[in-house]
């Protein structure tokens, strides 16, 4: 490895070191060694640190053996005159760095609370969000496991011209990455440079403006280890683990733009450790044999209009993107765009106009595939202002197709119009949102765009069961309505289709291991009456992604003998799960949160908890912040659910699956909940209410707590006995 290089890396790792012992110093003298500190809302402690020692920073005092750490991995600084083998102490240099840096920012968060935003946007004065906290990080675990977020581009300062710097970030995104946007290159930050080209930035976007100092690189660094501590089963203190699974799994890079200075080697010496390699602009030495990284480990000079792609090739990542014909961009990164009031030309649906999408299968000789049919006015027609109605029907034909995959397959419409840059899609069905921005239409933006984008992606991901599309969209009043009661009969007939089927009536279970790309042990068994615990596939999407692609993650599973009715235990389930995890999970249970639960990744919409004192069952979903009966948060228990392992007591689940009649069966079903966040309870109000008159308990609703009640098993316990709960007069769960 380059002698200027890992000198300077060197030399850079202890000025990081020292900066931050001083600031600790000082911080220890002014708050106290028992002064608690922490990255908000985080279940991860200092997740380098944790990831790689094992180590739970949770005071001041903790810092004392990690900064002694530091020193012991700190090779001496290199002399002129001496020649080593550099890779060795560069890469220790780095690691040091990342351990410093992390309690530097830690310190920050307690002198400086409000030095970054803690949200998922930008506010109007302050660009910089810190630190993901868990809430932020497990809603996108899923883009990564299932392949919409391959990896992150870790920016270091940024070109100097803000119409380049836009340029590489749309580049970035149409790949799919996520922007990680770091410090200033001469006083000059990406995100301003983004901002002031009308860029949206943060979460939303995938251009996430972590912090102005080279010391925020640490929260990338630290976001991937999160990766492979939630999703990936890597316990803390498996370092060699953490590592190897970044550096397969986690495709990640820096690229860095303008003079390098010594901090910034450090940095990069120490992501090289994770395989993460350094594509710079500027000229500084390049470390070109393969090793620690995938191929090279620096690679500079690279011009502005190369550097997105030359950063894919040396990382080897495959980036698979089907090109639309629309003129505005097009992929995930835009599906969190937000449509603002300034920002909007026109919008239809969503209660503003009359608005409705739905798709039928048709017979062979209906269908006209490519055709794309508007009929009433287009946006060029209109003044800005000027608000419309619309009717979105697809047509379908395939030789492999069915009428239970209908769907399936309006359900994709929501994220693939979402993925046009310049257009915000809310809501399904007779329910949809459409808003249109101005600079989608300075674009040439048309109705037809929407056709053409639906008309490609349904070929290319349905492929194997779609011979032929067509596109019908109209922006008449009277043709709106005509397809409104069209869909209402198309809903009412899914509706009952869907209704009918129960467990007993299927004899085939459908698995998912979509996500064992991040938990190698962790099988889904979805069912009819029991949905996939990320919420986003149910048994007819197991069946119908099968048809589609027979060798994929979701597979047929014959129940085979029923070995418990009450818990769900079926000789076939068993014998699958215990094959595809590998022999790791032996035995599943569909119906039970104590005897053999489902294992999870961390993808999950809710957890699901025992209340020992309870008697009963508390179940608190991801976007409830506040604190719950167990004494945990929903950060601290995904720790409990996720990784793929069995943890009795303790179990990921779909919002669905609440009104479930096969809901925790063996434990006494919905009669043994007795504590739901006050958002979960009002958001299924009327399901639950329904499933609570089925059982011949209408008065149960009322008798389930939230916070409001209290957040301790004491205060809830209380509430249950004054209500008279049934969980209290139930045989004990434990």
């Amino acid at each position: 490895m380059s002698k200027i290089i890992c000198s300077a890396a060197i030399r850079g790792a202890h000025k990081i070191v020292d900066m931050a012992e001083e600031k600790y110093e000082a911080a220890l003298k002014k708050y106290g060694a028992e002064q608690e500190v922490a990255f908000p809302n985080t279940a991860y402690f200092l997740p380098v640190i944790y990831s790689m020692l094992g180590a739970k920073v949770e005071k001041i005092g903790d810092m004392k053996d990690i900064f002694q750490e530091c020193r012991k991995l700190l090779p001496e600084i290199v002399s002129d005159n001496v020649w080593l083998p550099y890779l060795a102490p560069a890469l220790d240099a780095g690691m040091a760095t990342f351990f410093a840096e992390e309690m530097y920012e830690v310190i920050r968060y307690l002198e400086q609370p409000e030095y970054y935003t803690k949200t998922e946007d930008p506010t109007d004065s302050n660009l910089w969000l810190g630190a993901a906290d868990d809430v932020i990080f497990r809603k996108r675990g899923v883009e990564f496991v299932d392949g919409t977020a391959p990896g992150f581009a870790a920016i270091m300062g940024s070109p100097q011209d803000k119409e380049m710097a836009s340029k590489i970030a749309l580049e970035l995104q149409e790949k799919n990455l996520y922007i990680f946007m770091h410090d200033q290159s001469n006083g000059t930050t990406m995100p301003d440079q983004l901002v002031s080209n009308n860029v949206q930035v943060g979460w939303n976007t995938r251009l996430v403006p972590f912090g102005n100092s080279y010391t925020t690189a640490v929260f990338a660094i630290g976001f991937a280890c999160r990766v492979a501590m939630a999703f990936g089963g890597i316990k803390p203190g498996d370092y060699k683990g953490n590592l190897i699974y970044n550096k397969d799994r986690t495709f990640a890079f820096v690229m860095a733009f303008g003079p390098v200075s010594d901090e910034w080697y450090a940095n990069a010496a120490g992501a090289i450790n994770w395989g993460f390699p350094t594509i710079s602009d500027y000229d500084i030495p390049e470390v070109l044999p393969t090793g620690i990284c995938t191929y090279e480990h620096v690679v500079s000079n690279v011009p502005h209009e190369e550097i997105v792609q030359k950063a894919i090739e040396v990382r080897g990542l495959k980036v698979n993107i089907a090109k639309i014909d629309i003129p505005m961009s097009f992929g995930p990164a835009f599906e969190g765009e937000r449509i603002r009031k300034d920002d909007l030309f026109m919008e239809c649906g969503g209660g503003r106009t009359s608005g409705v999408e739905v798709l039928v299968s048709k017979d062979m000789t209906e269908v006209t595939d490519g055709e794309v049919i508007l009929e009433g006015k287009d946006i060029c027609d209109i003044e800005q202002g000027e608000n419309l109605p619309i009717a979105i029907l697809v047509e379908v034909a395939g030789r492999e197709m069915q009428s239970d995959f209908e769907p399936i397959l309006e359900r994709q419409f929501h994220h693939l119009i979402n993925y046009i840059q310049g257009i915000m899609h809310i809501g399904q069905r007779n329910i949809m949102w459409v808003r249109i921005g101005k600079a989608a239409v300075e674009k040439g933006f048309s109705f037809k765009h929407i056709g053409k984008v639906l008309h490609g992606k349904l070929h290319q991901e349905f492929g194997a069961i779609l011979d032929k599309v067509q596109v019908k969209i109209y922006t008449i009043q009277e043709k709106v309505e005509e397809v409104q009661a069209l869909a209402r009969d198309v809903y009412e007939e899914r509706d009952k289709r869907l209704g009918s089927m129960t467990d007993e009536t299927e004899e085939v279970f459908y698995s998912c291991t979509l996500c064992q790309s991040f938990a190698p042990s962790h099988v889904c068994v979805i069912t009819p009456e029991r949905v996939g615990m990320c919420g986003a596939y149910n048994w007819l999407d197991g069946k119908a992604s099968f048809q589609i692609n027979p060798t994929g993650p979701n597979q047929p599973i014959e129940k085979g003998e029923c070995l418990d009715e009450i818990l769900g235990d079926f000789a076939g389930i068993n014998e699958f799960v215990n094959q595809a995890s590998r022999g790791a999970v032996p035995e599943v249970s569909c119906y039970s949160l104590m005897t053999n639960p489902m294992t999870a990744c961390g993808c999950f919409e809710a957890i699901a908890a025992m209340l020992p004192q309870c008697n009963g069952i508390m179940v608190v979903n991801r976007d409830y912040m506040g604190m719950t009966p167990s004494g945990m948060k929903f950060t601290s228990l995904a720790g409990m659910a996720g990784g793929g392992a069995q943890t009795p007591g303790f179990m990921g689940v779909s919002k669905h699956f609440l009104t479930s009649a096969k809901l925790f069966m063996a434990e006494g079903g919905l009669k043994r909940v007795v504590w739901l966040p006050k958002m979960l309870k009002e958001e299924l109000k009327e399901k639950l209410m329904a499933r609570c008159e089925a059982i011949g308990m209408p008065e149960l609703f009322d008798m389930i707590a939230d916070e409001e009640v209290g957040t301790t098993e004491e205060e809830v316990l209380a509430f249950l006995k004054e209500k008279g709960h049934p969980a209290l007069e139930m045989e004990t769960a434990m």
